[in-house]
């Protein structure tokens, strides 16, 4: 059992996103720079760190694990000591045995931080909810993209929905929205 009753989830920070065309316009150019500020507070902290990825097993593209990119992005610096899991769900709790590892761990809070904001990391926040954990959703060390106009639905851009998801979570007490910086201090935040 670890001595800490928090846990670092780092969802689809993974290969994968950067091989996507819309990776370049992503609404958080900041993203994976926070996201190692949060593990390296974590592991300084004594919190467990979890890495999740998303596989598309047999899609052919580019979150098919055949194809090498459903790996953790390498500048993270993920430790093979780490839990490391792969889902293939949005939300990282249905597809795989996150909450009783959690749960074998005494972990009670999480701090939860990755890639697309609204899909992921927002569902993943709101289940780990109803499962009972108190949550920190540091928006800053999310990131989503531009959703394009189709049909009669218009066009929205990465950053409303993140202020959506932010205001979503916060307002309807899925997890305590924060920054980076209040999550590690004003010294080291981008």
């Amino acid at each position: 059992m670890t001595t800490s009753s928090t846990a670092l989830l780092v969802i689809d920070a993974q290969e994968s996103f950067r091989r996507r065309d819309d990776w370049s316009t992503t609404a958080n150019p900041a993203v994976l720079d926070n996201i190692a500020l949060l593990v390296d507070r974590a592991r300084a902290s004594g919190d467990v760190v979890v890495w999740i990825t998303h596989a598309d097993p047999g899609s052919g593209g580019v979150f098919d694990p055949q194809n090498g990119q459903v790996r953790v992005m390498a500048q993270l610096g993920q430790d093979d000591a780490e839990t490391a899991l792969t889902k293939t769900t949005i939300n990282a709790f249905a597809s795989t045995d996150l909450h009783e590892r959690l749960e074998s761990q005494g972990i009670r809070r999480l701090v939860v931080c990755g890639i697309r904001t609204e899909q992921c990391c927002e569902t993943t926040t709101r289940a780990a909810a109803d499962l009972g954990y108190e949550v920190e959703f540091v928006t800053d060390a999310t990131t989503t993209s531009d959703i394009a106009a189709s049909g009669a639905l218009a066009a929205v851009s990465g950053a409303d929905i993140m202020r959506r998801t932010e205001s979503v979570l916060a307002a309807r007490g899925f997890a305590t929205v924060t920054t980076t910086r209040e999550r590690v201090g004003a010294a080291t935040a981008i």
